[in-house]
């Protein structure tokens, strides 16, 4: 049976957008005039292996008296009644507004599970505003943008549990959980133009599955091809390369640039091809950028090193990690040919091992201990009142990637170099080496520090 789910929220918010996302196709009009949703909207599809029936409803226009808007909201409170689960959207660039409150408070009373997605949040600008939406009461917001496809696994991953709850699958059904959970690792491939990528793909395959040539631009589609190593099961994405945005004029490639940031978006652990001749430049140094926001594993894999000036290529190579990817240490990083095939066994263990680091899971009497130690070695500084920070426990919010939620009496004015030191030292004494770390520092007096 497919998981029912309402997509709901103020007008203007993204709810048409993140429906035909979700649809894979445009079934509802999106236009930023408010209100042009007015029937609830149904449609059948697959997320990944989810079976869902998704429901678009009116933007929240409440209205006692007999007319247009009263009937939209009885739409509305009927998809509401029939979902299993609810999709709330809320504006991360606006922040909250007095309906988002209001329809929070409607959602709660109707006992549905209320995913929390803080859309359009595509940007750092946005942090201060998911924050903000703690206070709605529905629980952890996740980043999103429908438009870009930003948090996408995030949301399969909350929808995967209720769909769980829904079909009644219980601790007792362990062999369909664990079938569930042995669903191939999904790996996109990506890089600029013509540095190897399917070559890569056909050279593991061991298959002329790509297109391949010296003309930049041969791949035009994400392509997926199923495949296993070793006794372990991939998918593997072959993508379009990407070039910088501000080049990019013809709409098939921006068709093609979308598809590629897509599959960036769906995988689990991201290999981004470098050409040996022309490392990590501007464009290299935007994809890692993006695929680490996004909180995804990342390996780098530097192609054509049959070829490659070596010593020069690996000075190079530190330098820019050094220097330009400072939000996380440790990335992988493994030479390879792949038109001669060399190194490829050592890229696969590397993926298998940065996905093994990035669905760890910290027990929480190790992880409080080194929390005592490291704040006892270097205790927080004095905050905006002129008294020190007094940070009191820690603990693991969620796994891919590793998040954690520290939680204090006054958090207000903890530097970000502090931050940064205890994420560093999180990284090294965890072994989350080339993992992207998220830690948010929440009042104790939250509703929700005994969630976890």
């Amino acid at each position: 049976m497919p998981l029912k789910v309402a997509i709901i929220g103020r007008p203007n918010v993204g709810k048409s957008t993140l429906f035909n996302r979700l649809a894979g196709k445009k079934l509802a009009i999106v236009h930023d005039t408010p209100g042009v949703t007015r029937d609830r909207k149904e449609a059948e599809t697959k997320f990944n292996d989810l079976p869902l029936l998704i429901i678009d409803t009116a933007g929240y226009e409440y209205s006692n008296e007999d007319n247009l808007e009263a009937r939209m909201w009885e739409q509305t409170q009927k998809a509401i009644n029939d979902a299993d689960v609810c999709l709330f959207l809320y504006d991360a660039r606006a922040g909250l507004q007095p309906y988002d409150e209001h329809f929070a408070d409607i959602l709660r009373r109707s006992h549905k599970p209320v995913i929390l997605l803080a859309n359009k949040c595509e940007g750092k600008q946005q942090e201060d505003s998911r924050f903000e939406a703690y206070k709605l009461g529905l629980g952890e917001p996740i980043p999103f943008s429908a438009e870009h496809g930003l948090g996408m696994l995030d949301l399969y991953d909350a929808l995967k549990e209720h769909y769980f709850k829904d079909n009644n699958v219980t601790e007792n059904q362990e062999e369909e959980n664990e079938e569930f959970d042995k669903k191939p690792i999904q790996v996109a491939i990506v890089g600029r133009p013509n540095v190897g990528k399917s070559t890569l793909v056909n050279a593991l395959l061991k298959d002329d599955r790509m297109l391949t040539g010296p003309e930049a631009g041969v791949t035009r589609d994400a392509i997926t091809s199923d495949w296993e190593w070793k006794g372990h099961k991939f998918k593997l994405v072959d993508t379009a390369g990407l070039r910088k945005q501000s080049k990019v004029s013809d709409s098939l490639e921006k068709m093609s640039a979308a598809s590629s940031r897509y599959a960036v978006n769906m995988a689990q652990v991201v290999v981004l091809v470098l050409d040996a001749d022309a490392i990590l430049d501007k464009q290299d140094l935007t994809i890692a950028s993006k695929v680490l926001d996004e909180g995804r594993a990342l390996i780098i894999a530097v192609n054509k090193w049959d070829i490659a000036d070596k010593k020069e290529a690996i000075e190079k190579l530190k330098y820019k990690l050094r220097t330009s990817l400072t939000q996380v240490e440790g990335i992988p990083t493994i030479t390879i040919s792949a038109l001669k095939s060399e190194g490829l066994d050592k890229l696969m263990s590397a993926v298998l091992k940065i996905y093994t680091r990035w669905n760890s899971r910290v027990p929480t009497a190790p992880l409080n201990k080194w929390f005592a130690d490291v704040t006892g070695a270097y205790p927080p500084p004095l905050g905006k009142n002129k008294r020190r920070i007094k940070l009191r426990y820690i603990t693991q919010a969620k796994i891919r990637p590793p998040s954690f939620f520290i939680f204090s009496s006054n958090p207000e004015g903890l530097p970000d170099s502090y931050l940064r030191y205890l994420t560093n030292s999180l990284r090294d004494t965890f072994d989350f080496g080339g993992v992207p770390i998220r830690i948010t520092v929440r009042k104790t007096g939250n509703p929700y520090a005994d969630n976890d």
